[in-house]
């Protein structure tokens, strides 16, 4: 990992202009990644643009640096592109073309599945978050860990740890925090706003994902749905129901949990979550997804027979 930590800095000191690159439908560990290496090269000197296809979440709006993010490019002219936690390069959206553009590439990562999309791989599977890669190479620039690129850092950890109840969360991850909180961030205000604060409309989706909850393999796998006309109906949006396949997998002795929702009239967005040593990453490579060994998604056909196909796949992973 050092040596291509050295192999990174030595592109990152001779780039003159920089664009980072995070996945679409982002999440804290994406956003947090992005944010805290983007402030991070920025205190270097460096020109840095950071880029997201989608719209940020609100929940994340409010981090250091966020206004910063832009949707595209406008000089296509790309010294270094670098992608934090992205398994593949679709998952960049529009911007593809842009990454696959540039002069120099690297991807930071931490899926354990993916495939290769950049001219430098920097991968630790055992990482518990991308920001927990971000961090080493910060320390590796001598790069001062101010308050600003520590509360992404954390953020990145929090969400990717699921509030550190992942079997990823090690003594490594505690020791890191430790290090973050000692810039005077306040660890309660970061974790209410990311988990512990929830929309009325986030409230009232889930009492209907809830209600369609279907259990099968004596309740080792639940799945549930959630269409458009739903999101319509509370005037909720996209981010609302990220939180609900985790809170599915805590039900008692549910070991899979399939969550579908309606993204358009011809594609569903499939995310799922496991315990144990059900690795739910490579079955959703059967379906062109990836993911990490206990959280994975992919796309599928918005039809009855796409599901059920999904459905039946998943009964084979309960034996």
């Amino acid at each position: 990992m050092l040596n291509k930590f050295k192999r990174v800095k030595k592109e990152i000191l001779s780039a003159k202009s920089i664009t980072i690159f995070s996945h679409i439908n982002p999440d804290g560990d994406t956003i947090g990644s992005m944010l805290a290496l983007g402030l991070g090269l920025k205190s270097l000197g460096k020109k840095v643009v950071m880029l997201n296809a989608d719209s940020i979440p609100k929940v994340y709006q409010t981090l250091p640096g966020a206004k910063l993010i832009k949707k595209s490019l406008n000089k296509k002219n790309i010294d270094l592109a670098i992608a934090v936690d992205c398994g593949k390069g679709s998952l960049l959206g529009k911007n593809l073309t842009d990454f696959k553009n540039a002069k120099k590439s690297i991807a930071i990562d931490h899926h354990r599945i993916r495939n290769k999309f950049a001219q430098i791989s920097v991968v630790d599977p055992k990482a518990s978050a991308a920001g927990e890669m971000i961090y080493f190479l910060l320390k590796n620039f001598g790069i001062d860990l101010t308050k600003n690129i520590s509360e992404n850092i954390l953020t990145s950890i929090i969400v990717e740890t699921n509030s550190f109840r992942l079997p990823s969360t090690n003594s490594k991850t505690f020791a890191i925090c430790a290090e973050l909180l000692k810039t005077g961030i306040n660890f309660s205000r970061i974790s209410e706003t990311v988990y512990w604060s929830k929309s009325k409309q986030a409230v009232m989706l889930w009492s209907l994902c809830a209600k369609r909850m279907k259990f099968l393999k004596k309740d080792k796998i639940v799945w549930s749905i959630v269409r458009t006309r739903d999101f319509k109906q509370f005037k909720a949006s996209d981010e609302d129901v990220d939180p609900f396949p985790n809170e599915m997998l805590a039900i008692k002795n549910v070991q899979i949990v399939v969550f579908f929702r309606e993204k358009s009239n011809n594609q569903l967005r499939v995310s799922l979550r496991s315990k144990g040593r059900i690795n739910v990453a490579r079955f959703a490579s059967k379906f062109q997804g990836g993911g990490h060994f206990d959280i994975a998604g992919f796309y599928i056909p918005n039809s009855d027979q796409s599901i059920k196909k999904v459905i039946r796949e998943v009964k084979k992973l309960i034996r």
